[in-house]
C-alpha cells in the first residue's frame, strides 16, 4: 500500500487501467471532530466543509465527475451504475462503464473493492458487520456474472479492537461454522471480532482467492483514519474505484 498525505493507494495487481484510492482524515477543512477530511454529508458536518473536502479529494486524485454517493444502510443491495433511478439506497456500486465512479463512505466498517482481470468491471461494498454476515461480498460479486475478480480489503476496525457480543459470533457461524476461527474470547464474556478474516473466509468460499489489503485499523490509528466506534461523532472516508479505456 502506498500513501500520501491525504489518501491511500492500495497495492494490488489490477489492470492499469483500474484506479482506485481511499482518502484519509487528513488533508482538508473540517473542524473539530470532524477534522478534517471529512466526506460524509450524514454525520453532522457543516456542508459547505463536506463539499470543499470532495472537491479537494477529486482533485487530488483526478476523480471523473460520475460518483454516485449511496444511502447505505448496513444491507446487501447492489446498485448498478449509470443508473436512471433515483433511489441510490445501497451498501455497494457496480459498473462496467468505464469513468463510471464507485464508491463508499466508512469509519470502521470493511470496504471492499473489487476488479475483473480484465479491467471492464469494478465495484465497491460497504461491509460492516451486519452486511458482512447477510452477504454483501457474495452479492456484489454476483454482478460480475462469472468473472474472475480480485478484492482489496481497506481501512476497517481491526481485531484488536472490535470488541463484540456472543450473538455476532453466533450469527457469523450460523452462516458458517468457520467463522469461529475469526473470533478471540475476553474475559470479560465479550469477543474481539476479525473483520478481515471474515471477509477473506466469506471471499473464499465464493471462488475468490486473489485478496489483497487487509493491514489496517481505523481505531487504533486515529491520526489517519476516523473511527465511530472510538470517537461516536465523527467523519467519513471515502473508497472510490474506476476503470478507464
Amino acid at each position: 500500500m502506498t500513501s500520501t498525505k491525504r489518501f491511500l493507494t492500495p497495492e494490488w495487481p489490477a489492470p492499469t487501467n483500474v484506479k482506485a484510492y481511499v482518502s484519509t482524515r487528513l488533508g482538508g477543512v473540517s473542524e473539530g471532530e470532524f477534522d478534517s477530511l471529512n466526506l460524509g454529508g450524514h454525520v453532522g458536518d457543516k456542508p459547505d466543509h463536506v463539499a470543499q473536502n470532495r472537491y479537494l479529494f477529486a482533485q487530488a486524485i483526478a476523480m471523473p465527475d460520475s460518483l454516485v454517493w449511496l444511502n447505505q444502510v448496513h444491507g446487501t443491495g447492489v446498485k448498478k451504475l449509470p443508473s436512471s433511478c433515483s433511489d441510490v439506497t445501497s451498501d455497494a456500486a457496480f459498473t462496467a462503464t468505464q469513468q463510471q465512479v464507485c464508491a463508499v463512505l466508512t469509519a470502521d466498517c470493511l470496504p471492499v473493492l473489487f476488479c475483473n482481470l480484465a479491467g471492464t468491471q469494478v465495484a465497491a461494498a460497504h461491509a460492516g458487520w451486519r452486511g458482512l454476515c447477510e452477504g454483501v461480498i457474495e452479492q456484489t460479486l454476483m454482478a460480475f456474472e462469472g468473472q474472475e475478480v480480485m478484492a482489496w480489503l481497506g481501512p476497517a476496525i481491526g481485531p484488536e479492537a472490535f470488541e463484540v457480543g456472543p450473538e455476532v459470533r453466533e450469527a457469523f457461524m450460523e452462516k458458517d461454522p468457520e467463522a469461529e476461527q475469526a473470533f478471540t474470547q475476553k474475559d470479560n464474556g465479550k469477543w474481539l471480532g476479525d473483520l478481515y478474516l471474515l471477509a477473506k473466509q466469506r471471499l473464499a468460499m465464493v471462488g475468490v482467492t486473489n485478496v489483497y489489503g487487509g493491514e489496517f485499523c481505523t481505531y487504533l490509528e486515529k491520526d489517519r483514519f476516523y473511527s465511530y466506534r472510538r470517537d461516536g461523532k465523527t467523519g467519513r472516508m471515502a473508497s472510490v474505484i474506476w476503470f478507464e479505456e
